[in-house]
């Protein structure tokens, strides 16, 4: 990246291709576990080009536990992304790439729309981080804590409860993000043959990072100003990031879709089939209306 950090980055060739589908994924994830959402881009006709963030998957680590999610601030993540598009994706193809996002993915790539109208033609999103559930606490004080933990100089440290979230240590009835457990099963068998590219949960310092970024984009005036079409598809379900937040943000959209799987949990191109069916049905319409 333009900073030096490291990334691992995935290239999948379709032929003939439509154009080029960046995959950006959420926190904790790799590109191995995409890799039926790859094929999928790709039975459509989609190159698809994909990256692990800084810190995560087979990317560059930034602490000396390689399990925890750690950032400074988000403008690192813009980093990653601006320095993939040049590097990897802008030799693909000439036209502009369209985007799907996940999660932290998703929050990512609204700053790049935001802040750099025409590097993508669309995007559709999967449960896009525009606010996170606090487990019951109220949100001003997991504020202050996440605050009072910064000043201190324990910004690389787990946030409460995350350590225990290391995939090694959670079974399907302890995780909060799909209802299909065979997907989830999947995901940790590879996770058991390949270690190294497993991660726990956030550090106080990513979770001031992410609130920054999720209080920019929930701001007035900026979703108003993404004039790119977008497809926001939200979980019903979901334990990890707040829905309301996703249909308040598209409802501000001048070029913006909504739909929500009313049975999803927060990962819902790891759900179940019939969950996946309804998200890959609202992905193909939103594809046949942007311009050839």
């Amino acid at each position: 990246t333009r900073d030096g950090t490291r990334l691992r980055t995935g290239v999948f060739p379709a032929h003939p291709s439509r154009g080029v589908c960046v995959l950006l994924h959420g926190p904790t994830a790799f590109i191995e576990k995409y890799a039926e959402v790859i094929g999928e881009l790709g039975a459509r006709g989609f190159t698809v080009a994909t990256f692990d963030w800084r810190g995560q998957g087979g990317s560059q680590r930034l602490l000396a536990n390689p399990l925890t999610a750690h950032i400074a601030d988000f403008a690192q993540y813009d980093d990653d992304l601006t320095s993939f598009l040049e590097q990897v994706v802008t030799p693909l193809a000439s036209a502009a790439p369209i985007a799907l996002a996940h999660s932290m993915g998703g929050n990512i790539l609204l700053r790049a729309l935001h802040d750099r109208p025409g590097c993508f033609r669309a995007a559709a999103f999967s449960a896009p981080m525009l606010g996170v559930s606090t487990r019951g606490y109220p949100a001003f004080v997991v504020r202050t804590v996440t605050a009072l933990y910064n000043l201190f100089g324990k910004s690389d440290e787990f946030a409460w409860g995350m350590a225990a979230r290391d995939p090694f240590l959670v079974d399907f009835d302890g995780q909060l993000v799909t209802s299909d457990r065979d997907r989830f099963a999947k995901t940790q068998e590879f996770l058991k043959e390949h270690p190294a590219l497993r991660l726990a949960g956030p550090s106080w310092g990513w979770l001031k990072a992410a609130t920054r970024s999720m209080a920019r984009e929930m701001a007035p005036g900026f979703a108003e100003a993404i004039q790119t079409p977008l497809l926001i598809c939200g979980a019903g379900r979901d334990r990890i990031v707040l829905t309301q937040a996703e249909r308040d943000f598209a409802s501000r959209l001048p070029h913006g879709t909504y739909m929500e799987f009313f049975d999803s949990e927060h990962e819902i191109l790891m759900e179940n089939d019939s969950i996946r069916a309804r998200f890959w049905a609202a992905f193909d319409g939103f594809v046949a209306t942007l311009p050839a």
